[in-house]
């Protein structure tokens, strides 16, 4: 075997493809397919990271702990217990580094997050997918797929891109008939969008249980997606686990800086929280007035579906707001060629959106 020949399995992983954000010729870009914050982030916050910049010649404080300490007392958690990374991704590849191998594998949902399948096809583990019921895991389909070789079972709660959520009772449940061998994650990305009083993000679990992890990211309703900085909640020896296997300046100075003050100004999450709501149901509103089905939706997107018609199926529509200065997230990748993940955005992009979609499927 050359030294340019990767080892077994690396070759079949399809790389993870980011939502685009160009449309040559357009004169406006409304860029909805990468549920990145419609506020953008927290002034706060920015000016935090700009003001870090005078320190650009220092290594980072390695183990984030002022962001662990303020991540704690935000929300009340242990921050020996809090791991940060750049990035959810980037601990969910540790998680998968540290606790899979050849031979072993996981079992995710049929529309779960692509990245826990490259994670774990990266260390040589097979990826399961379990049938979804409504486009929502099904926790006694997962659970028919673990066998002896099952070593993590993640879980996206809300779940991207499908927007749905799972209550408390049945991540309990999953949990329960688990081995204890078997890690469970709880892939918490969109948590702070979540109204529901039977949801829990999966903090309590990680408390009562030595084989849970709960991930959190800063990319979503924090605004901070291009700084690249997740956390994860552990028991005491996951913690360690990923701590001895990750970098050892993994988080930026000025991520951990922006991150502090990002969390200090829960206004700004509260008002990101309101748009959000108030933006998704006119959405929805508006797309069950043109007869379009979507999946009712608990994060910062919706998912449509799309008539299997010339004209007005999904890659067509996704062509045409994109002529259009509209971006959109094709779905094909994911198993659902028939739908589009449109982010909910600003105002002008959603109306943009609206407004686009009347000239194909108005009823008038």
């Amino acid at each position: 075997m050359s030294l340019s020949s990767p080892r077994p399995g690396i070759l079949n992983i399809k790389p993870y493809k980011p939502g685009s954000s160009e449309a040559p010729g357009a004169a406006e870009i409304h860029k909805l397919s990468s549920n990145e914050s419609a506020l953008g982030a927290s002034p706060g916050a920015m000016a935090a990271y700009k003001a870090s910049g005078e320190a650009l010649f220092l290594y980072p404080e390695g183990s984030a702990a002022a962001l662990r300490e303020k991540l704690g007392e935000t929300y009340g958690l242990d921050p020996a217990r809090i791991v940060c990374g750049a990035g959810s991704d980037e601990l969910l590849q540790l998680l998968s580094r540290g606790y899979l191998g050849p031979g072993d594998n996981i079992v995710q949902s049929a529309h779960g997050f692509l990245v826990y399948a490259i994670a774990a096809m990266a260390c040589g583990a097979e990826p399961r997918f379990a049938p979804e019921k409504n486009l929502t895991a099904n926790v006694d389909a997962m659970l028919e797929m673990v066998d002896e070789n099952t070593r993590i079972v993640f879980i996206a709660n809300p779940n991207n891109p499908t927007g749905s959520y799972l209550p408390d009772a049945e991540i309990r449940r999953l949990r329960e008939e688990l081995r204890d061998d078997v890690l469970l994650v709880v892939d918490a990305a969109y948590a702070e969008y979540m109204d529901e009083a039977d949801y829990n993000a999966g903090e309590k679990l990680v408390e009562e249980c030595e084989n849970v992890v709960m991930t959190r990211t800063f990319s979503k309703i924090y605004g901070l997606a291009a700084l690249r900085l997740g956390w994860a909640y552990c028991p005491a020896a996951v913690a360690d686990v990923l701590n001895r296997i990750r970098g050892p300046f993994n988080v930026s100075a000025g991520a951990q800086i922006a991150g502090v003050a990002a969390l200090e100004d829960q206004d700004f999450v509260e008002r990101n929280r309101a748009h959000n709501r108030e933006e998704r149901d006119y959405l929805q509103q508006q797309l069950g007035g043109l007869g379009l089905e979507f999946a009712p939706s608990y994060g910062n997107f919706i998912l449509v579906k799309f008539p299997d018609e010339p004209g007005l199926a999904a890659d067509d529509i996704h062509a045409y707001l994109k002529e259009n200065g509209v971006i959109v997230r094709e779905m094909g990748g994911y198993g659902l060629p028939q739908y589009l993940r449109v982010t909910i955005g600003p105002k002008a992009g959603n109306r943009k959106f609206i407004a686009l979609l009347e000239k194909k499927f108005s009823r008038d």
